[in-house]
């Protein structure tokens, strides 16, 4: 098989402050911006990687999520529970210091982990975990 991963998807609840993060903080690229209000799906990536995305999405915007599945959902992503990427980068230390000075939400200064990596966390402005470990 040759399978790549194209794109994942995390929630927003606020689609100008998702823009803002992740093009303004992080410096990924928008590749996409569809639909309008609270309903849009704005894809960004890294520069440089145009075959990896993010998909920014309205929250349990599916039809058939029920308005309980809904809630739950809301939940989750207000205590940070819900969505989660993993990024990587050669100089978690600097990329840290960087986004400290930032509005972007610490949850975790770098650290090096029993399991091999050094690795750092903050969240997004829907609550999405933002992990981001150092490339050996």
């Amino acid at each position: 098989m040759d399978l790549t991963i194209d794109a994942c998807f995390l929630p927003h609840h606020d689609p100008e402050a998702s823009l803002a993060f992740y093009r303004d903080i992080l410096g990924f690229e928008v590749r996409g911006d569809v639909g309008h209000g609270e309903m849009r799906w704005i894809t960004v990536g890294p520069v440089g990687q145009p075959d990896t995305s993010i998909v920014l999405t309205p929250p349990a915007a599916d039809l058939a999520v029920t308005d309980e599945e809904r809630r739950t959902v809301l939940e989750m992503m207000d205590k940070g529970t819900y969505g989660f990427v993993l990024l990587a980068t050669a100089d978690v230390d600097g990329t840290f210091d960087r986004l400290q000075a930032t509005d972007a939400e610490v949850v975790q200064e770098p650290t090096d982990q029993p399991y091999g990596v050094r690795d750092c966390a903050f969240r997004d402005p829907s609550g999405n975990m933002i992990r981001i470990r150092q490339r050996h």
